[in-house]
């Protein structure tokens, strides 16, 4: 979407994702979802692949919970993402329908039946949206809230793990963690740049570009400016942040980009209080990352631990 059409479903969007009370209602949501999914790893055998043990649950149900997706149905949305980020264009539509089927019911039962989760909110708004828009509006952002934030929890706790003096400072101070997260999304990013269409001639630092030429825009290669961001190739959670385009800019800067900040403050601080002796299983140079796909992380990441600790301390 562009223009009005945009504006006219981000404004209804926003309340459901973006505002101070929806984040401090979903957060004790999301603590859950971390906690449940650690707890899971104490009962699995070592080395574990944090990839498709943790962050891709852990993602895939932080973002059902928020539209209200049942649990029953979170494996459809999961589907869709591999086929949508990691298949091919034949597996597509099959991998998908299920999840269209799934959300066209859902949204068919909200109309009758409020709720207080963004598809109700969505459904319940003035603007009064038809079906088509909101299907097509909330798988689009359940699919990209789910990969996205499963890439970046792998990336970052591969980065993180990569050199435990990086991890050290976070188990010390978890004050650091929201600056740490921020560093991630700068450092990291979740794809190599956005494909955009001049629509009239212009010039960029002296090259014309007529309209019509496609331009490809390098998040990337903004975030690692040394110019702005002094040794870009380091990751330092006390670095001043502010301007980096981790999470886009203007009208289409990333909708979600609270939820996500929240989710992954929560887990590399949970990751972080509860296994501290997190480490890699592997050498550095066994982990392959996914190639492919426009959101970089490891395909697998085999993780180790000596001890996991309970989510809250054990009545005394």
């Amino acid at each position: 979407m562009d223009g009005a059409d945009h504006v006219r479903f981000r404004r209804a969007l926003a309340p459901a994702m973006v505002t101070a009370k929806r984040m401090a209602a979903i957060r004790p949501v999301v603590q859950r979802i971390v906690d449940e999914a650690i707890d899971d790893l104490a009962t699995s055998a070592q080395p574990a692949d944090l990839h498709e043990q943790f962050a891709k649950p852990v993602s895939s149900a932080v973002i059902a919970e928020l539209f209200g997706v049942p649990a029953s149905a979170r494996e459809l949305l999961l589907d869709s993402a591999e086929a949508l980020f990691r298949g091919d264009a034949d597996h597509l539509e099959k991998a998908t329908a299920p999840l269209y089927a799934c959300m066209q019911e859902l949204i068919t039962r909200r109309r009758t039946e409020p709720a207080e989760d963004a598809l109700g909110l969505l459904v319940g708004h003035p603007e009064n949206f038809t079906d088509l828009e909101l299907l097509v509006g909330a798988i689009s952002v359940l699919l990209a809230g789910y990969d996205t934030a499963a890439s970046m929890i792998s990336h970052g706790a591969f980065v993180l793990l990569a050199d435990l003096a990086r991890f050290a400072p976070l188990r010390e101070d978890p004050a650091l963690i929201p600056g740490a997260v921020e560093e991630m999304v700068r450092l990291l990013g979740v794809g190599p740049g956005r494909m955009r269409v001049a629509v009239t001639d212009t010039e960029i630092a002296g090259t014309p570009i007529a309209a019509g030429d496609y331009v490809v825009v390098s998040i990337q290669g903004a975030n690692h400016d040394p110019a702005r961001f002094p040794d870009p190739g380091r990751l330092d959670a006390h670095r001043d942040h502010r301007r980096h385009l981790g999470w886009g800019f203007g009208p289409h800067r990333c909708v979600g980009q609270p939820l996500a900040q929240l989710e992954l403050t929560v887990v590399f601080e949970a990751l972080a209080r509860r296994i501290p002796s997190l480490r890699l299983a592997v050498p550095i140079e066994d982990i392959e990352l996914e190639t492919d796909t426009p959101n970089t992380s490891p395909a697998r990441l085999p993780v180790a631990w000596e001890e996991i600790r309970p989510s809250r301390p054990p009545l005394s």
